[in-house]
């Protein structure tokens, strides 16, 4: 490839994950509000799970809804299996990712977590697939039909939700009136944890 493939291609992904991400402007709706008062509202942890790439969603997910305030764990789906899921209580909220909803391992634990009481959210493109039965609340994530190559490999597709995730975390933070000394409390290292100290030594 030329240099001018090499970065004609590159503006293409970008803008077509861009495409995608700003398609979720149009899928809001009242499911989101729903889901947003059910995170806010629970009074254990919020559980994260998926695998494959999603998994690495959910990782990103947990963190962030930690850091606007919202208690929250990522949980292995396939060590759910090998004794993990006794850390699921009835007073836990279950975020399960899975984009077809066929996901054996997440579905399993889907699967516990309705039977010991908890509620279960699925975000995924299929709310009538084993997932989306399984769930209390489905958040539908459409991804653009182009934006994977090959229309598996998920970078465009796994943004996307990623994107949709970081619109729950904000409102959450919202909700909660979270704020940025709330955060600093429980962010003392890095260039972070510094910037804090600073503000403190400061009085600002």
């Amino acid at each position: 490839m030329s240099v001018e493939d090499i970065l004609a291609a590159a503006r293409a992904v970008i803008e077509r994950e861009s495409a995608s991400v700003m398609a979720l402007v149009d899928q809001l709706d009242a499911h989101f509000v729903d889901i947003a008062e059910t995170l806010r509202n629970c009074q254990g942890h919020v559980l994260v799970t998926g695998v494959g790439t999603s998994h690495a969603v959910a990782a990103r997910l947990a963190h962030l809804l930690t850091c606007c305030g919202t208690p929250a764990l990522f949980i292995h789906p396939g060590d759910s299996q090998h004794g993990l899921s006794g850390a699921v209580t009835g007073r836990d909220v279950l975020i399960a990712i899975s984009r077809g909803g066929e996901t054996t391992e997440v579905n399993f634990l889907a699967q516990i977590a309705r039977q010991r009481g908890a509620k279960v959210i699925s975000l995924t493109e299929k709310p009538d697939s084993t997932l989306g039965k399984l769930s209390d609340h489905i958040l539908r994530i459409q991804a653009a039909p182009d934006v994977d190559p090959f229309g598996v490999i998920a970078v465009g597709s796994s943004l996307t939700v990623c994107a949709m995730g970081d619109a729950l975390c904000v409102v959450l933070l919202h909700m909660r009136g979270h704020s940025v000394e709330s955060f600093g409390e429980t962010h003392p290292g890095g260039a972070v944890g510094l910037m804090f100290k600073d503000r403190q030594a400061g009085g600002g």
